[in-house]
């Protein structure tokens, strides 16, 4: 006989919320929950398992649609496993991307910090170089620091 483990119990075990839980059922990551005879739902140890898993693809940033694959090639075991590293790798290609976008993020930003310590620092709010140049609509603006506004390229 298996365990009936109440949703909060398995909430607590795995790190996930009770509408995350909800939600990965109703998307059909999460088989759908027994019910006892008043409807509470209940889980078993595979579920908790099936969900620790889950949780732990979803805090390496993989997507739902990349869940979904991993999970079917754990219960398709025959599958190989050169799927999951495929999975995997696009998954890489997309952090690494990331990871691009946010140094150029941090670029702009210690920019606008520099920027702003020369030329205005400890003035008004109105002569500040970051303000200007996040009004500008590039996405990199250049700010020119004698009239502190965006320069036409």
């Amino acid at each position: 006989m298996s365990a009936k483990l109440s949703i909060g119990f398995v909430a607590r075990q795995t790190g996930c919320t009770v509408p995350t839980i909800r939600y990965y059922e109703e998307i059909g990551l999460l088989p759908p929950a027994g019910r006892t005879e008043s409807g509470q739902r209940h889980y078993d140890d595979a579920t908790v398992r099936r969900l620790a898993f889950i949780r732990r693809c979803r805090d390496f940033g993989f997507s739902i649609e990349q869940v979904r694959e991993l999970v079917g090639l754990v219960d398709q075991p025959e599958r190989p496993c050169v799927e999951a590293r495929d999975v995997a790798a696009g998954h890489l290609v997309q952090v690494r991307r990331k990871l691009e976008e946010l140094r150029a993020l941090e670029a702009s930003l210690a920019d606008f910090v520099d920027s702003c310590e020369a030329a205005c620092a400890g003035g008004a709010a109105v002569d500040c170089t970051i303000l200007e140049a996040l009004t500008c609509a590039r996405q990199t603006p250049e700010v020119d620091p004698r009239t502190r506004c965006c320069a036409q390229t």
